[in-house]
């Protein structure tokens, strides 16, 4: 396509688009690809006049109508538009071998994520998103002891207490996270993951100690993921689940594996895609033999919340029994993993009152949403915002709708996530929550709620 002006005029002629559906559905798809951009309707009438697109939208457009037309529609190769830059899956460079050996090359190449500065990412999405958690899967020992040996011979010496150290670090930053938000801690934990990096490919240490700094990796990648994720980066997001999973294999620990692949769960369905939440969801709960009930709990949460959103009432419900069941089990002998510290009462009833809502049993819903809130800890001010969420949701879809009582739970959420906590999800949960009081606009108080959701989103 050495004309592009033309060629998009052909593309749009074979796929009956005129330019302000081009532009409506580049706007649509930029947004589960984790681009923050939206284009005005008539942007692309002046492509078609020779104008140049600035990036990202050369390479959305390339991947947009490639993927209605099921060919190479513009390639980087043949197009005059920024051809430097392409469009690539979140999994380029890491499908590898679940070994050590593969472990390393997926930790380095989300670490040193300069080669990935002239692409833009692409969410994979449909039966992709759930291929890296099959092949974990698969990829299972049979024994209880991994296959792979992670040691490494030349080096200096690494004790097994600066993991420790490694691991308290990283403990702290979770702290951070819960009492400020995702939005500043992604470069903190960037560096750590680099840190982490240089400890695996140049210092000296036994299979015992390698397997130790292999889930510290693996727990960082979880976290920086989350991060991403909840600021809405969803491709990178998936790049740092998916290299978790290698590290995670690489170490044996599969009840970081099965966590990592929850989160994906939770992320599919956030997106949309119900269908791969379930099974992402199933995935991790059938790779996790269940030793410690908290993680369980978290795993069996994980699968409540994918079911609800496929609007399946009894595997819903059964999977909440299991999950508050496991929760009210004594501790594993071995103790649970620091990473699950935060599943509590107040959690679960939080994650249970979603569901229920998904369900559109509204009273189930306002009962676990309402326990939750009277158990809730302060110091995790991000929960809180997203409980009353979900909380004024109920009042407001009701039957006989309590506006006034939705607008105060509302409120309580915006004045958190304005004056405490930087989280991109949760302000989208919350100015969709706003636009579906706009049956009310006339009333003072619905209209001040608008107002102040007009300057979250203009900060975000």
């Amino acid at each position: 396509m050495t004309d592009s002006p033309n060629a998009l005029v052909a593309v749009l002629t074979e796929l009956g688009w005129r330019p302000k559906v081009l532009a409506r559905r580049l706007n649509s798809f930029a947004a589960p690809h984790g681009r923050a951009e939206r284009m005005h309707a008539t942007t692309p009438c002046t492509w078609l006049h020779g104008d140049r697109p600035c990036s990202p939208w050369p390479a959305l457009v390339a991947a947009l109508l490639s993927e209605e037309l099921g060919r190479p529609i513009i390639t980087t190769a043949d197009r005059s538009w920024d051809g430097d830059i392409e469009a690539v899956s979140a999994t380029s460079g890491l499908i590898l071998p679940w070994t050590a050996a593969g472990s390393l090359q997926a930790v380095r190449a989300v670490a040193e994520a300069g080669s990935m500065d002239r692409r833009i990412l692409l969410t994979s999405l449909g039966t992709g998103a759930c291929a890296p958690a099959h092949e974990w899967l698969i990829a299972q020992p049979l024994a209880a002891q991994p296959e792979t040996d992670t040691a490494r011979a030349s080096g200096l010496p690494l004790a097994a207490g600066a993991i420790d150290s490694l691991d308290n670090i990283v403990g702290h930053l979770r702290r951070i996270d819960d009492q400020m938000g995702s939005g500043t801690l992604l470069p903190l934990a960037r560096a750590q993951l680099q840190c982490v990096q240089d400890l695996l490919t140049e210092r000296r240490y036994t299979d015992s100690v390698g397997r130790r700094l292999h889930a510290t990796a693996g727990e960082l990648m979880r976290f920086a993921g989350w991060l991403s994720f909840d600021s809405g980066q969803h491709p990178q997001a998936q790049r740092y689940w998916v290299a978790g999973l290698h590290a995670a294999h690489a170490a044996g620990d599969r009840a970081l594996g099965a966590n990592i692949i929850g989160f994906m769960s939770c992320q599919a369905v956030d997106l949309g895609q119900i269908r791969e939440g379930v099974t992402l969801a199933e995935t991790a709960r059938m790779g996790y033999p269940g030793a410690t009930p908290r993680v369980a709990a978290i795993l069996d949460l994980r699968r409540a919340q994918a079911h609800a959103c496929d609007r399946s009432v009894t595997e819903c419900r059964r999977a909440l029994n299991a999950a508050f069941d496991r929760l009210g089990e004594a501790p594993s002998s071995s103790g649970e993993p620091d990473w699950s510290y935060w599943l509590d009462e107040a959690t679960a009833h939080s994650m249970a009152g979603f569901c229920y809502l998904r369900l559109e049993d509204w009273s189930r819903a306002r009962q676990h949403l309402s326990t939750a809130l009277r158990l809730w800890d302060p110091s995790y001010p991000r929960q809180g915002a997203w409980t009353n969420i979900q909380l004024a949701t109920t009042y407001l879809r009701q039957d006989q709708p309590e506006v006034d009582h939705a607008v105060a739970l509302a409120t309580r959420a915006m004045q958190t996530l304005t004056s405490e906590v930087d989280s991109t999800r949760c302000a989208g949960h919350l100015i969709q929550l706003v636009g579906d009081f706009a049956p009310y606009r006339r009333r003072s108080a619905v209209r001040q709620l608008t107002e102040q959701a007009a300057g979250l989103l203009t900060a975000r």
